[in-house]
């Protein structure tokens, strides 16, 4: 007798463009609304999901990602473990600006001084993977870079510098699930639907 399989597929869903993510500054707990542009990605990211039928859909309580969320149709359940990374010293500054203070800084291996770190990252993470490996079907989840760049790591069951190697463009679709019974990853960071070559 076969093992059965359950089919679960993640769609991680950026927000669309802040005035700092469009600057290159590190947006952990300061809560931004979206831009022109980002709202244009949303419409467009829209136009890309509406073909999908989601069983579930979550979101980060943060403003960036509900309004990317609603623009996209959607009325999500918020889930507090989806917030972005809390940065500490280094909210608002650039990743220029933090290698003039410590040259060799990567948050995926130190963290953030005053705010998180990358076990914690983890730690929410996999208690919000604990309450959605269990569903079926495709389930949606807007959320922050380098968040959403964690989770993947935990879903493959790699350390959380590997975040390190996964890129994350604001309104991005990647989609995690399953070959056979290894989790793997779908697709990663498509922007073909915002026109960007």
């Amino acid at each position: 007798m076969s093992q059965k399989t359950t089919f679960l597929e993640l769609y991680l869903i950026r927000h669309g463009a802040t005035e700092w993510s469009e600057n290159g500054r590190h947006t952990g707990t300061t809560d931004l609304s979206l831009t022109d542009l980002g709202k244009k990605q949303s419409e467009l990211l829209k136009k890309r999901l509406v073909q999908e039928k989601f069983t579930k859909i979550f979101c980060s309580p943060l403003k960036r990602a509900l309004e990317t969320c609603k623009l996209c149709g959607y009325d999500p359940m918020i889930n507090p473990d989806l917030r972005e990374w809390n940065y500490g010293q280094y909210e608002g500054l650039t990743t220029q600006q933090i290698h003039e203070k410590n040259p060799t800084w990567n948050i995926f291996e130190n963290g953030a001084p005053g705010g998180e770190s990358p076990q914690q990252i983890a730690s929410r993470a996999h208690h919000f993977l604990h309450q959605v490996h269990s569903l079926e079907g495709k389930v949606a989840i807007f959320s922050h870079a380098h968040f959403l760049r964690i989770f993947a790591t935990v879903w493959l069951g790699a350390l959380p510098a590997f975040g390190n190697e996964l890129t994350l463009s604001p309104a991005s679709l990647s989609i995690l699930g399953y070959e056979r019974l290894t989790r793997v990853i779908i697709c990663w960071n498509d922007i073909g639907h915002l026109g960007i070559s």
